[in-house]
Formats: C-alpha cells, structure tokens, sequence
C-alpha cells in the first residue's frame, strides 16, 4: 500500500510544531525577558512576528485539517481548529498590545495543537 499521506503527515507536523512553540514563545519569553532585562534590548521581537507565524498557521492548519476531513469524514474538527486559529489572530491582531495577548494566542495554541493531533491520529486510523 502505498503511503499517501506523507505529505500531509510533514504539513500536520508542522502545524503541531509552529503551535507548540508558540506556547512556548507566549509562556517562556516574558519570564526569560522579566528575569533578564538587558536581553530585552539585545533581542526584540517586533509584532510583526506574530503576524509572520500567524500566517504560516492559518494555511498549513487549512491544508491539514481539510484533507484530513477528506480521508476520515470528521467534519466536526474544523470547528475547534477554526477556533484556535480564531484565538490566535485575536492574540496577534486586536489584542497584540493588550493584556488579552498571551491568554489568547495560549489558549489558540492549544486549541489548536489538540485539534491536529486529534485529526491525526484519526487520519492514521482511516488508513
């Protein structure tokens, strides 16, 4: 049998990966930039980085939720992807100087993240 889902499997790879260290951006760097005031001025990270992984995020969640919906039928995993994907545009984009940031953008990373490895696994199940 031959393995098509290969290319998905790199892209849901991805996905999972971006989402996971964008928690890890949210919960680490504030502490890491708390403790250490003078890294503060040596590393910035501009907005626009949050604008950068945003649109990463939004095609390879689109291209890995889609055709996962095509092969197992769950239709219902768009909605909770959708919602992550929500979250994390309204940490980046309204709310990107808020306090509402990191809230937002963890709770859409996690989202997220559960919903691939949830459309993955049932992916694999599929086969």
């Amino acid at each position: 049998m031959k393995n098509d889902s290969a290319p998905v499997d790199w892209v849901e790879r991805a996905a999972v990966s971006a989402s996971l260290l964008c928690l890890v951006h949210c919960l680490a760097l504030p502490f890491l930039l708390a403790a250490l005031p003078a890294l503060a001025t040596i590393v910035p990270v501009s907005e626009s980085f949050h604008l950068w992984v945003l649109a990463f995020a939004v095609p390879a969640s689109a291209i890995a939720l889609l055709s996962g919906m095509t092969r197992h039928g769950t239709t219902w995993l768009l909605v909770p992807g959708a919602i992550g994907l929500a979250l994390l545009a309204s940490g980046a984009i309204p709310f990107g100087t808020t306090r509402w940031e990191t809230p937002l953008t963890i709770i859409g990373s996690l989202t997220l993240a559960g919903t691939h490895l949830l459309n993955w696994r049932r992916r694999h199940a599929a086969r």
